[in-house]
């Protein structure tokens, strides 16, 4: 179902939560849940994987995650601070020891001169201590909406993993 790199990225993820005993969740908006699905796509991912949260509208993101809505007024779901308000919700809720959050325009509409077709914020709770929080931007362009889609899961695994492997 997943290529071969998001498989082998999923695979590692997976491998090193379990190995450390970390709990993790997702909290996903233009993926869908395909973070979610990516993860449990390989065999033992029960032992690491606790949740996943599509919240694709403004009223999701704030009911199951509690994003604040001055977040959403001020700066856009599409935003730095509502991916790593996105993240601390998934963690909290799922009570994880590491949450990885997506919010982006994957197109083709609905990009600004602002905000274009393609940006994404991802954003990883946990992993180092609790308190540890990243969160990175990428202008993946106007490349089409799977390609942004699978580009955004592949880039999530890897902070989550990235914020894994600062622990060890």
């Amino acid at each position: 179902m997943f290529d071969q790199k998001i498989t082998a990225v999923s695979e590692e993820l997976v491998k090193k939560a379990s190995g450390l005993g970390v709990w993790i969740s997702t909290a996903e908006s233009c993926t869908g849940g395909l973070i979610a699905g990516a993860l449990t796509s390989v065999a033992g991912a029960s032992a690491c994987v606790g949740a996943g949260f599509v919240t694709y509208s403004n009223e999701a993101k704030m009911d199951a995650l509690h994003v604040t809505s001055k977040s959403l007024d001020l700066y856009g779901a599409v935003s730095s601070e509502v991916a790593g308000e996105m993240a601390r919700g998934a963690q909290a809720q799922a009570k994880a020891h590491l949450a990885i959050a997506v919010t982006g325009i994957a197109g083709p509409g609905g990009g600004s001169a602002e905000k274009p077709v393609g940006l994404v914020y991802i954003a990883a709770a946990g992993g180092t201590s609790k308190d540890a929080l990243r969160v990175k931007e990428f202008k993946f362009g106007d490349i089409g909406r799977s390609e942004v889609r699978r580009e955004t899961v592949l880039k999530a695994l890897e902070l989550g993993l990235e914020a894994l492997n600062s622990q060890s």
